[in-house]
């Protein structure tokens, strides 16, 4: 039988190692546009409209910073926000703080890229309406990486304030290098139940529940075999993975388990590690 996730899976919250809490907590709060929902000695959780955490910071101490694209493990995070709207106010906060933006016209969506104090890159994007996504023969989403129309972006908002992040913000999806996309593949596929939704030549994939255009991206842009990210390295801590109850939760489980993947259980929240030591929290939606 094959493995498939539930059409309302979706990603929860991303948790992140920091070098630096403070500043961390400055960058996403005024920056990006959280909010401080609390704080500890070690961690902050980040918010947008005060009640779940998107977003944790944990402070490292003597955290290694390292270069972009050099081991397995985080590429992007990324933000979905409900409209264009949102993503013009983004745009226009990001080149008031003289942030490095990159950016793409994905079809699908609008994206504009950046990375925080500790090289964490950080996608903020806007889906297009899904009725005019587009699929190629192959059955395949059509993700192209056009310029995005800054100038558009900027005159729809421009009249209106920048408020942080807005309500109905969400984590849309995590993109990772890996080491190997075969293995990948088996793994968040053929055991998790991802299915995919598009291929990027030989060297990326996308895949998603539910026929969205993509909840994980994978690539091998760190090199074939890039090393698993040290434990003492600013970067992913872990990403939440929710499917809607706990029926569904443990047959997640069973399926880590089978596959011979060893699920943990820490502070009452199960965890798997996946091929390349990308840390999962699995949650069902009844409970997160």
């Amino acid at each position: 039988m094959t493995a498939h996730l539930p059409d309302n899976t979706k990603i929860g919250q991303v948790s992140l190692k920091v070098s630096n809490l403070e500043r961390s907590i400055q960058f996403y709060t005024e920056v990006v546009g959280f909010q401080l929902l609390r704080e500890t000695a070690n961690t902050a959780e980040l918010t947008v409209g005060g009640k779940h955490t998107l977003l944790t910071l944990k402070y490292i101490e003597n955290a290694v910073i390292l270069p972009r694209q050099s081991t397995a493990g985080l590429y992007h995070f990324a933000i979905l926000l409900p409209n264009r709207v949102a993503l013009g106010l983004s745009l226009r906060n990001l080149l008031a703080h003289e942030i490095e933006i990159g950016q793409g016209d994905h079809d699908v969506s609008e994206a504009l890229y950046i990375h925080d104090p500790d090289n964490n890159g950080i996608e903020i994007y806007a889906d297009r309406p899904r009725e005019q996504w587009k699929k190629d023969t192959n059955g395949f989403y059509i993700m192209g990486t056009d310029p995005v129309d800054a100038e558009d972006l900027v005159a729809i908002s421009q009249n209106l304030p920048w408020q942080g992040l807005p309500q109905g913000t969400v984590i849309g999806h995590v993109h990772f290098h890996v080491s190997n996309l075969l293995k990948a593949q088996q793994f968040y596929c053929d055991v998790l139940g991802f299915d995919i939704t598009s291929r990027y030549g030989s060297s990326a994939m996308f895949i998603s529940a539910g026929g969205y255009h993509h909840h994980m991206g994978l690539n091998i842009w760190a090199g074939e075999g890039a090393p698993p990210a040290p434990e003492n390295a600013a970067g992913l801590d872990f990403f939440e993975l929710i499917v809607p109850d706990q029926r569904e939760l443990d047959a997640v489980v069973a399926r880590l388990t089978a596959a011979g993947y060893g699920v943990q259980e820490l502070n009452g929240a199960k965890y798997v590690a996946d091929p390349f030591r990308i840390q999962i929290k699995l949650a069902n939606g009844q409970t997160s």
